[in-house]
């Protein structure tokens, strides 16, 4: 696994990231997947989940927040 690219700004550029804790971020792989860093919300994720949607046991549901994804929208590639 190796990252291709930042997906937006860096979260310092965000104002995000003044310490080692809130720190999300997006980046794209090298194999065209994306890795998420945001909070860890597995557990209260399953409960609210639509009947044909699961975390699987190597999965875990992340969220980050609005700011994050709306600032990385530029880059993310359309295919």
């Amino acid at each position: 696994m190796q990252i291709e690219r930042r997906l937006g700004s860096s979260p310092r550029a965000r104002k995000q990231c003044l310490t080692e804790a809130n720190c999300p971020d997006i980046f794209e792989l090298t194999d065209g997947r994306f890795l998420i860093i945001g909070a860890d919300v597995t557990a209260d994720a399953k409960s609210i989940l639509p009947e044909d949607a699961g975390i699987g046991p190597n999965e875990r549901a992340v969220i980050v927040g609005r700011e994050v994804l709306t600032d990385a929208r530029s880059d993310i590639p359309s295919s």
